[in-house]
């Protein structure tokens, strides 16, 4: 009988966890920001635009940003929004009627980043998985560290009031780039987080991504260790303890995609201020219906001005 919440799962974390992170993230290039009004995305409300960047090894990376047309006096409270393993970012539109300067990341591998790097998915997952150096996730991370980057020096945007929403590997995501950008990210939402408690959850499902590693395995067990050693590097239970960010985590307890267990895992890793939701009988969504109000309420107290503690 499974018990999510009192599960333990623990991941090796390498000594060389911090230089390797801070290696992949020095000197990289300028970010280069290239943005075009998309007048047919836009609406009365909302002006879409195409921005580009520059990311780790040059790389182009895509993304949608948006901002509200009547702009209230003083810099705009800025969110990022991090896409999950197989969905394409929409304009963030929703989020600039709130008040926001929103940018919706497409790092590289998806449809609008895919020139120079394109693994397919299911390919991600496993992409270089015996290599951490070369590992797909490598600049794939990094490109959601840089548009927040690329959001706090956008003109009319407060870098000082930027937060992270997403779920799945959006959420995962969101953990990750809190604990390496810490004095950039005011607060995170984080649904059904992907990409923590790696390899305990290609045990605990068979369902995609995490049955891409069970997959490569079957077909070479004798990288079994090497397999363990790279995802070491990137489970996002070795960065929680860095994020100082307050958190927000959600979860579905019957998740089959992201096991509940390595939610609560992850959730007990971050030590700085944080809140859990948790939603019986709902799978991968995390109880989406119920829970996105308290999402939205819980970014708007800490990014608005009224919310500033």
């Amino acid at each position: 009988m499974r018990d999510p919440e009192s599960a333990t799962i623990t991941v090796p974390r390498p000594d060389d966890f911090d230089a390797f992170w801070s290696a992949t993230l020095a000197d990289l290039p300028p970010t280069d920001v290239e943005l075009t009004p998309v007048p047919r995305l836009s609406t009365e409300l909302v002006e879409v635009f195409d921005l580009r960047y520059t990311s780790y090894q040059g790389v182009r990376v895509a993304a949608w940003y948006s901002v509200p047309r009547n702009r209230p006096a003083g810099p705009l409270p800025g969110i990022v929004n991090i896409p999950g393993y197989i969905s394409e970012p929409l304009p963030p539109r929703a989020w600039s009627e709130r008040g926001y300067a929103a940018l919706a990341v497409a790092p590289r591998g998806k449809l609008r980043s895919n020139a120079v790097f394109n693994p397919g998915y299911p390919g991600l997952l496993t992409h270089n998985i015996v290599d951490r150096f070369t590992y797909g996730y490598r600049g794939f991370y990094v490109d959601v560290v840089r548009a927040v980057d690329v959001l706090g020096q956008l003109p009319g945007v407060d870098p000082t009031r930027i937060g992270l929403q997403g779920s799945s590997q959006g959420g995962g995501l969101g953990i990750i780039t809190a604990a390496l950008r810490p004095d950039a990210v005011r607060c995170v939402a984080a649904g059904a987080p992907y990409l923590c408690g790696i390899r305990e959850s290609a045990r605990l499902t068979r369902s995609y991504p995490y049955e891409e590693i069970n997959e490569y395995l079957r077909v070479h067990p004798e990288d079994e260790e090497r397999v363990a050693e790279t995802v070491a590097y990137y489970d996002g239970l070795n960065f929680a303890a860095d994020v100082r960010a307050p958190t927000f985590v959600y979860l579905g307890m019957e998740d089959d995609v992201c096991p509940p267990e390595t939610g609560f895992a992850v959730y007990r890793a971050i030590t700085a201020e944080k809140e859990l939701h948790t939603y019986p009988r709902c799978g991968h969504s995390a109880g989406l219906h119920w829970v996105f109000p308290k999402v939205e309420a819980f970014l708007d107290t800490h990014l608005t001005p009224e919310g500033v503690r």
